[in-house]
């Protein structure tokens, strides 16, 4: 019967990542935890508009939930890419869990008040950006590349099922049962993503060699993002975008409370029809436009967004705001999605889980401090004034940023290069030795010279975001044509990390440069290491 079920399913989602078995699994398992920081995050905002009248206190609510992105972002990254995403993924269930149900407890005994509730958010929030990276860098070890972007995209509708039934059920459980049973059915969530992956195997590191430690790993993660120019435009777009979208989210419980006058289903209606709004784009709405590329679906998603920002800052009735709310929701995943499927698509599989936790800290850090400036705003000037205030925020960050293109990456780009032949070296250095000192001569003709300037220099940046930290090319003036690329790593181990990170893009990039060197001459490298550390 289970074999019959499996083909049955198999067929059923013959063209969908979903015909993968352990695919299956994992994505139910993301689907719960959604589900349940959802449902903790809706009551945890609620609960604060019901514990103290000030809107900064609610708005502080989103900050407490994503200022740990902006603490440990990095951290969390680094050791999703070190070591093994399993491991990660079960503790943080476990104290999802736990820290859930202890603000259940306290709140139905009566002992929750908005400090306890905030420092509690805020351990959740730690948790959840420690399993964020893991989970989604896992879905690239799931799924092959060519089901890569639609496995991503049913990620988006995980988390938008989640936006949309989430609130609806907190509501309803509070209405029925109050603030703190929720609280204990958001726990019973978490546990279906450790059945998910409590039996997997550890998987292999990315690269062979020697591994990252955590504060190189957090460096090489910082610098592949400076040294590349997309992964900069994506995550510039994702820090403009966030702070202004923050104000709705931050908001949105006064905004029921005061400008509505909505209970706690209410809320959660008006939470739901976002969740809605979003699983609409993805499932209906994209499928009938036209195809255009991520920057043109980033821009309209950015107008989409100022405009149902607008409508509920100056709705009075329900059916508008929830109009509002469906519209900003099918905004926020033609945005956010879009350019978190751009990063995937960018960052080669050593610095994934990276590239993915520097994303999220841009966007959490965003949330956090725009949720600061907009509650203070809105406690200044009224809610409708920071929600138009930040719509116009969005609106002027979108101009001055008009010539920043954001786009999907080639498959070159992430594809591992030829495993380059083994160092013909008597004594290796040990991995902490160096720095290192690494020269390559090339003899040019002279006519092809602007054409090799041009080549090398290409060059700089794969050179820097696989490691080196010092990078420039010299000219010999006792010999025309010959030219010397001279860069620097920290260490040892960092070079033998370099020599690894070439992608298939890097590759064809060196190609070219060789393609131009003077027939019958070949490359000469010459590999120094500094005598201070005890390097030979």
């Amino acid at each position: 019967m289970a074999n019959s079920t499996t083909a049955l399913l198999d067929r059923f989602f013959r063209n969908s990542p979903l015909r993968h078995a352990q695919f299956r699994l994992y994505y139910g398992g993301s689907i719960a935890v959604a589900l349940g920081y959802t449902i903790q995050a809706t009551i945890a905002a609620w609960l604060m508009a019901t514990l103290t009248p000030s809107a900064l206190m609610v708005a502080l609510v989103q900050t407490a939930s994503t200022l740990p992105t902006l603490l440990f972002g990095l951290v969390a990254g680094a050791l999703a890419d070190i070591v093994d995403r399993r491991r990660i993924m079960l503790v943080t269930q476990f104290l999802l869990i736990a820290v859930t149900l202890l603000i259940g407890v306290a709140e139905l005994l009566g002992l929750l008040g908005p400090v306890a509730l905030l420092a509690g958010t805020f351990l959740i929030g730690a948790g959840f950006t420690f399993y964020l990276p893991a989970q989604q860098a896992n879905v690239n070890d799931l799924v092959g590349r060519a089901d890569l972007t639609r496995a991503l995209a049913l990620g988006s509708v995980a988390f938008n099922l989640a936006r949309a039934l989430g609130p609806a059920i907190a509501g309803a459980i509070a209405a029925w049962l109050g603030s703190g049973s929720a609280f204990l059915a958001s726990a019973a969530f978490f546990t279906v993503m450790i059945y998910a992956v409590y039996g997997w195997k550890p998987r292999e590191r990315a690269i062979p060699g020697v591994p990252d430690t955590l504060l190189s790993g957090m460096e090489s993660g910082l610098r592949f993002a400076r040294h590349s120019p997309p992964m900069r435009a994506l995550i510039s777009r994702t820090l403009a975008f966030s702070l202004c979208a923050s104000a709705l989210w931050a908001l949105l419980p006064v905004i029921a409370r005061d400008q509505l006058g909505l209970d706690a289903g209410g809320f959660g209606m008006l939470s739901a029809s976002f969740g809605i709004g979003a699983m609409c784009w993805v499932l209906v709405l994209q499928r009938h436009l036209p195809p255009m590329s991520l920057n043109m679906m980033v821009t309209a998603g950015s107008f989409l967004w100022m405009a149902a920002v607008v409508l509920v800052a100056f709705s009075g009735n329900l059916a508008l705001a929830a109009a509002g709310c469906f519209s900003a929701g099918a905004a926020w995943v033609a945005v956010l999605p879009g350019i978190s499927a751009g990063i995937q698509s960018t960052a080669p599989a050593w610095v994934r889980a990276r590239a993915v936790a520097m994303n999220l800290v841009a966007m959490q850090a965003s949330l956090a401090l725009g949720s600061i400036l907009w509650g203070w705003v809105a406690s200044l000037s009224g809610l409708s004034v920071a929600l138009a205030s930040s719509s116009a925020a969005m609106l002027v960050l979108l101009v001055i940023s008009y010539r920043l293109k954001v786009r999907m990456g080639d498959e070159a780009d992430v594809t591992p290069g030829t495993q380059l032949p083994d160092l013909a070296i008597a004594v290796e250095p040990l991995p902490d030795d160096g720095p290192v000192l690494i020269q390559v001569q090339y003899q040019i003709d002279p006519l092809n010279r602007d054409a090799f300037l041009r080549a090398i220099h290409a060059n700089e940046p794969a050179r820097r975001r696989n490691g080196a930290s010092d990078w420039r090319v010299f000219r010999d003036l006792g010999e025309d044509g010959r030219y010397v690329e001279r860069f620097i790593l920290v260490s040892w181990a960092e070079y033998v990390r370099l020599r690894s990170r070439m992608t298939v893009a890097d590759q064809q990039a060196q190609d070219h440069v060789e393609a131009l060197l003077q027939p019958g001459t070949a490359i000469v490298v010459t590999r120094l290491i500094s005598t201070q550390s005890g390097g030979d």
